[in-house]
């Protein structure tokens, strides 16, 4: 069973195993075994191995007494504390059983790859939400040309790296515990590269989709990340894979494996120094791997990539990129108004926007402690240890980096402006002086804008004024209510097609049954009622769709106070077992907190946009007890114009039903493909032996699929989707959006590429229709055996 393993290779990790390898080994599985894009071999180390090491070893106790006291706002308090908690971790022993398992699992690459001992990336991995794994890129540590001997020392750095002064900070603004986060790391074939770099499926400083951006120097990419040096930059066109630009800069020093378990920094021959890191042919080959990946992901990606000395290319790391896929955020309007008085410094512009203050120049990190809020950060370059400094900063100048350095792309995530490369601006450039960065231009003026022109624009949209208007609804997929205000503001979503419930059960930290026996029935009111408010005030008057808990027998084992009740429910496949409106029929007293929870949002708080979903439907007994249930609780469905009842359509018995559903007066039905698949299919979707069976674009899939969009149009039932699949293949959403479905549910990081492909595709039909082509499916009124299907799909 997986989440037990101790080691998981890339070969059987998926993307859906973020909790369990975080979310760099998943996307390596991902890569590796589902894109076909080259990728070095390895394995991750699991989450679970490292919270095994916890407890095997007693830390926790010790770990929460020197975090316990530190102050937020004493960054020498911050790094005192981090300095001791990353000592105490790296000090202690591993396990024996730890060890055994990643040693014969390294052993095994040996063997693989034909070799007595391999040379090895060792990389940490964020698991789920827990860290900001896609948010200030480095958060945690890479260790890089590693042999057997130091393995297991560079693992056990890599799981102290959870307690940099950064990490530290975002756990306690975010409320998570100390050590209720986990991390995984990353074991992989060393590609000793000649030439490496970043590759962005998009124009990383405007967001352009219509352009790759390709950073590269010579040797290990740490040099272009770290911002040590100035990169290559190519520019490529997607669809032709024209090279539009070429930007060729010196490269005087990289950093190379010396094949003796170390990495260090030589300079370039004064030969190669100027000349292109990459020729054409490796620029358009790189560029069409960056399109494979972004169409496997549905969403633009910040990749990095090698090339070693026999010229063949390697994908190292693939992540969605954070700023325009998510959102542009706050930027700062730039060029209106601006008093250009005398140019100090000149560079290149990473990060839009203009801001004023005192020049600050700080050339070590350890003097990050003097920073005032403000001021304009002055450096060489920046590693994740200047994140405090730059998050209170006006503005970031830099003598070395390009569009892709560590300084570039965390100050796009911030909202404040940048500017790299500028070569001696650290000289130039004066403590105390009062500047203006204008982060597009990559210019520094002397003095400041006045007041009223340094004011951030009105937030919007990273797509406005531009935003398709579809037909199709473009809903958004949430758990955390705390980001709610976020991604309402920044995706412009027209509602939360699917709020889960789990994270709030999580966050009050017991089973249900617990807190029934403790007299917590209101504090669970209390908790759900407050956190599907917040979401709701966020989109309101926009609809959230709230769906019931969902936890799996052994997920509700899982939480404490969980052993006593769920282990006579926990039978050999959970997925299909004691679950969904079964238990809530069942246990109706915990079901019946939740509606009193969410009666009081709707009634006392005054959030009418709350809808609600019942997960898992299997029988039309169980959901009729199920409804009359709600209806004692005062959330009768029939007859009301401000409330609706959705079902999630997982069970092929739902699609099989789906007539007498809607004559039970529901409003909406969802599809899970992911369970739907699975039992369509009859396929575990957590047995890898049978992964290669698991489609959700199977004939027999989609026809349940679309049989079930027709007959709820008959009755003018909503449809929608909330699994990966239409944010994954384009051809899939076409398919929905063709049968009829009325709306699509998506995770934040892919709600403007979606609407985008929807616009693409509803204006696609009405051209056909103009021209008479159109030919849309009648599912309802022919035989199931008939049902209209694409050519794209499984036979």
């Amino acid at each position: 069973m997986k989440k037990k393993d101790l080691v998981l290779w890339f070969k059987d990790v998926r993307r859906e195993d973020v909790p369990l390898v975080g979310g760099k080994c998943a996307n390596l599985g991902e890569l590796f075994g589902r894109v076909g894009v080259p990728v070095p071999n390895g394995f991750a180390i699991s989450a679970y191995a490292y919270r095994l090491f916890l407890e095997k070893t007693g830390a926790q106790e010790k770990i929460q007494a020197l975090c316990a006291d530190v102050d937020m706002a004493d960054i020498e308090s911050l790094e005192t504390a981090s300095r001791k908690v990353r000592t105490y971790i790296e000090d202690l022993s591993m396990p024996e059983d730890i060890q055994k398992a990643i040693l014969k699992a390294y052993r095994e690459l040996c063997r693989q790859i034909g070799k007595k001992s391999v040379a090895v990336a060792v990389r940490s991995s964020a698991t789920a939400e827990d860290l900001p794994g896609a948010s200030f890129a480095g958060q945690q540590d890479t260790y890089l040309n590693v042999g057997e001997k130091t393995l297991l020392a560079a693992v056990q750095r890599c799981w102290s790296s959870l307690f940099t002064p950064r990490a530290i900070v975002y756990r306690k603004e975010k409320g998570f515990s100390d050590t209720d986060v986990l991390i995984s790391v990353a074991v992989q074939e060393m590609v000793f590269s000649v030439a490496s770099g970043v590759m962005f499926t998009l124009e990383p400083v405007t967001g352009d989709r219509g352009k790759i951006v390709i950073n590269a120097s010579w040797g290990l990419g740490e040099a272009i990340v770290s911002g040590q040096v100035t990169p290559d930059e190519y520019v490529v066109e997607k669809g032709t894979f024209k090279i539009l630009e070429k930007q060729i800069s010196k490269k005087s020093k990289k950093i190379v494996s010396d094949r003796k378990g170390s990495t260090k920094w030589v300079a370039v021959p004064k030969s190669k120094q100027e000349e292109p890191a990459l020729g054409d042919d490796a620029i358009v080959r790189l560029a069409k791997y960056g399109v494979e990946i972004e169409n496997h992901y549905g969403v633009a990606q910040d990749i990095e990539w090698a090339v070693d000395e026999d010229g063949k290319i390697f994908i190292l790391q693939a992540r969605p990129e954070t700023v325009y896929t998510a959102g542009a955020g706050e930027k700062m309007e730039e060029g209106k108004g601006l008093v250009e008085g005398e140019i100090l410094v000149r560079g290149l512009g990473v990060s839009p926007g203009k801001g004023s203050g005192r020049v600050k120049i700080i050339l070590d990190v350890k003097d990050i402690s003097n920073f005032q809020e403000g001021d304009i950060l002055v450096t060489k370059m920046t590693t994740p240890d200047w994140v405090p400094a730059m998050k209170i900063s006006s503005g970031v100048v830099t003598d070395l980096g390009g569009k892709t350095c560590h300084a570039a792309i965390v100050s796009r995530e911030l909202g404040i402006p940048c500017v790299v490369g500028c070569e001696n601006a650290t000289e130039i450039l004066k403590d105390g002086q009062l500047v203006t960065v204008a982060g597009r231009r990559g210019l520094v003026f002397r003095g400041a804008v006045a007041e009223k022109e340094a004011e951030k624009a009105p937030p919007a949209a990273v797509y406005a004024p531009g935003q398709a208007i579809t037909a199709t609804k473009v809903y958004v997929n949430l758990s955390v209510p705390e980001i709610a205000e976020k991604v309402a503001r920044e995706t412009n979503a027209d509602g939360v097609g699917l709020l889960r419930a789990e994270h709030l059960m999580l966050s009050i930290g017991k089973h249900p049954r617990v807190l029934l026996e403790e007299g917590g029935d209101q504090e669970m009111v209390d908790t759900f009622a407050r956190g599907v408010s917040q979401v709701a005030e966020a989109f309101f008057p926009r609809p959230v769709v709230y769906r019931f808990l969902d936890f799996k027998p052994d997920e509700f084992l899982e939480l404490p106070g969980g052993e006593k009740y769920e282990r006579e429910h926990v039978g050999p496949n959970p997925m299909i077992g004691y679950r969904g409106q079964y238990r809530y029929m069942r246990e109706d007293d915990i079901f019946r907190l939740e509606l009193r929870a969410i009666r009081e949002a709707r009634e006392k708080m005054g959030f009418t946009n709350i809808w609600v979903m019942l997960p898992f439907v299997r029988t039309l007994t169980v959901f009729r007890k199920t409804v009359n249930i709600m209806a004692e609780e005062g959330l009768a469905h029939r007859g009301r114009s401000d409330f609706q009842l959705w079902i999630m359509v997982e069970v092929p018995s739902a699609c099989l039903m789906i007539e007498e559903f809607c004559q039970e007066g529901i409003d909406g039905v969802s599809f899970g493909t992911n369970d739907l698949t699975m039992l369509v299919l009859g396929v575990d979707r957590n047995d890898t032996s049978v992964q290669e069976l698991y489609n959700e674009r199977n004939l027999g899939v989609l026809r349940a699929i679309a049989y079930t969009i027709a007959v709820c149009r008959k009755y003018g039932v909503t449809t929608s989707i909330c699994g990966q699949a239409p944010s994954v293949y384009p051809d899939y959403l076409e398919f929905m959006i063709r049968c009829g479905c009325t709306s699509i549910s998506v995770n934040p990081d892919a709600v403007v590429s979606t609407r985008r492909g929807v616009g693409m595709v509803e204006q696609k039909i009405q051209l056909e229709k103009a021209l008479g082509m159109v030919s849309r499916p009648k599912i309802a009124k022919i035989p199931m055996e008939k049902i209209f299907f694409w050519k794209f799909l499984e036979d």
